[in-house]
């Protein structure tokens, strides 16, 4: 059986030796931030407008319902309040020290897994097994979502603890086989089966938090709590910072039909957004079934909240795709039937909510070897 304690104990020596480093590491950065606070909010705002409008998005409608006085003193201030509202309240050190703590006990899930054959006595053994991996921006949003304000790695022991639970799912099964040898006696045979699901960290966010708190999860992951220093081997890194997406513009004439030019116009309101798995409102982000969803029951259409199979099911399959169809995917991830869906534009190109939301090439290795089918909305 797998040993929980051996995880604590693991998390506890982790989590100290990474507080010192980390705090050693983060002091110099922490006086130079300080002193450059300022040229940052201003690089911040340039470098992440998605970010800040829908931080400044969250301060404004708390200005709508505030009495007119104390709105105006909130609008003042909205512009710090927006960079605040999307940047990790925690130190460097503290933040480096719960990301090492939840990495090492990955490290002893494995070294428990790779061991296996070694540490167990059965007959024969059959593996089925995820990859153990996570990224450490997605962990440390949840962690900022879930402790309001400025926290420590001590602090947060238990819900790295419940966040490793939930996203590693070890079963371990044993079966009892009589077989028999060459003189016809009877012998057990003990076949192990081990399992390992990876739920994928990303998908626990729509699991634990309400809408209020997916919106701000969403806030953090648009800008990487403004510290994409910390984890520059992050996918998320190049995605939104260091090569985001390249801007397209739809050939105008493709605007004179009035139904595209209004879902062209819903669905363009939203680039860059991050994907957030089960996000289906500006509010909390989008993925790719909520987005779509989204942009056309806000142009003309009223079909609710589908996902990706449901957006084919309602609609036509077509050869002959236009502006304004949708596209379907399988594949993408594992799952039956459609797994991905996005807006068609015309000139074999799509918007849709990868990560974040961008147009895409239809013609690329990856999508053609994905692609399923072109859809006619009804």
């Amino acid at each position: 059986m797998w040993r929980k304690h051996r995880l604590k104990k693991q998390y506890q020596k982790r989590a100290r030796e990474a507080a010192k480093t980390g705090a050693a590491s983060a002091a110099k950065k922490t006086a130079a931030a300080t002193e450059k606070a300022g040229a940052k909010i201003a690089g911040f705002v340039k470098r992440h407008p998605v970010g800040v409008l829908l931080a400044l998005a969250c301060v404004l409608l708390l200005f709508m319902m505030q009495s007119c006085s104390s709105s105006l003193v909130m609008l003042g201030n909205s512009g710090a309040g927006a960079v605040g509202a999307t940047t990790y309240p925690s130190e460097d050190g503290e933040i480096l020290a719960a990301e090492a703590a939840y990495s090492g006990m990955e490290a002893e899930l494995q070294n428990y897994l790779d061991t296996y054959t070694a540490t167990h006595s059965y007959d024969e053994y059959h593996f089925d097994l995820d990859e153990i991996e996570h990224d450490p921006y997605v962990l440390i949003s949840i962690l900022c979502v879930l402790h309001e304000g400025e926290w420590t790695a001590d602090e947060v022991q238990g819900t790295l603890e419940n966040l490793f639970d939930r996203q590693y799912i070890l079963t371990e099964r044993v079966v009892r086989e009589t077989r028999y040898d060459s003189d016809g006696d009877p012998y057990s045979w003990y076949i192990c089966y081990v399992t390992l699901e990876n739920k994928n960290l990303s998908h626990l966010p729509l699991e634990m938090m309400g809408e209020e708190q997916m919106a701000r999860y969403s806030l953090y992951m648009s800008t990487l709590g403004n510290r994409p220093d910390l984890f520059p081997e992050s996918a998320y890194v190049g995605k939104y910072i260091t090569n985001p997406p390249a801007d397209y513009d739809v050939p105008e004439e493709y605007l004179d039909d009035e139904t595209f030019a209004a879902i062209l116009g819903e669905a363009e309101k939203y680039l860059g957004y991050p994907y957030v798995w089960g996000g289906s409102s500006p509010a909390t982000s989008f993925d790719c079934s909520g987005f779509v969803s989204w942009v056309i029951n806000h142009s003309g259409w009223n079909v609710g909240r589908l996902g990706a199979q449901g957006l084919y099911n309602i609609c036509t399959p077509t050869s002959a795709p236009r502006p304004g169809d949708l596209v379907f995917f399988v594949g993408t991830y594992d799952t039956a039937g459609v797994s991905h869906c996005g807006i068609y534009v015309g000139d074999g190109m799509m918007i849709h909510c990868g990560d974040p939301i961008q147009y895409a090439n239809l013609n690329t290795s990856y999508w053609q070897s994905h692609f399923y089918a072109y859809g006619r909305l009804p």
